[in-house]
């Protein structure tokens, strides 16, 4: 059994609603695909926030219940949505033309390997059968103010997605501001991965032997 194993962490939906504490309401948020789909389903008490598929929709809400969706009405995931009152429908085009101008707040995505200075890798391994999936995310890390993961801490073979440096090809560089996984939150800083908060239960040393770079403690 492996370190991992033996941590009991926050589950996804945790995860996702710890990482809707820290948006800002009244922000413009694009939700990858996987873990980041379920921020979606929190909304602090008393925010706003205006949810956004790059398929082309902006008021996006959460997936709805099992055999209830619209076929028509997907996100990029291809994952039944619902349109919250007052959602915008547009061209693949216009939707691209927000990201692209800056006109985006936040930016959930999931990761293969975040770096200690902020590089990310989510859309392939490198392997010469991967399946090329890019999407919009180069587009989204490049032209979206703020970029906020959410992932497991390790792979599901244990290994560290948190590195000192990429293997895999990288989505951008020096994109991330912030992490959110089943063990800890963690800020990319100028020193590196700082902690500002561990899940229940889990120690700091825990989550550094877990983890492929050094770890700094959170601030005082």
């Amino acid at each position: 059994m492996t370190a991992q194993t033996q941590v009991q962490g926050w589950t996804r939906e945790q995860m996702a609603k710890r990482l809707a504490q820290d948006i800002a309401s009244g922000s413009y948020v694009n939700l990858g695909i996987g873990i980041p789909e379920l921020v979606a389903k929190f909304v602090p008490e008393g925010r706003t926030f205006i949810y956004h598929t790059e398929n082309g929709l902006l008021g996006m809400g959460p997936s709805p219940a099992e055999g209830h969706g619209d076929p028509e009405l997907i996100n990029a995931g291809k994952r039944h949505v619902t349109a919250n009152p007052g959602a915008a429908y547009f061209h693949h085009a216009d939707s691209f033309a927000m990201i692209r101008g800056g006109h985006l707040d936040l930016s959930v995505l999931g990761a293969m390997q975040v770096a200690s200075n902020g590089d990310l890798a989510n859309w392939s391994t490198g392997k010469p059968d991967a399946i090329p999936a890019v999407g919009g995310a180069m587009d989204l890390v490049a032209g979206v103010k703020n970029v906020f993961v959410i992932t497991q801490h390790c792979t599901k073979s244990g290994d560290p997605k948190l590195v000192s440096a990429c293997t895999y090809p990288l989505t951008g560089q020096g994109v991330v501001d912030r992490i959110y996984t089943d063990l800890a939150v963690i800020d990319v800083t100028a020193g590196g991965f700082q902690v500002c908060e561990l899940c229940p239960g889990v120690s700091f040393e825990t989550v550094q032997a877990l983890t492929g770079a050094p770890l700094l403690a959170a601030a005082t």
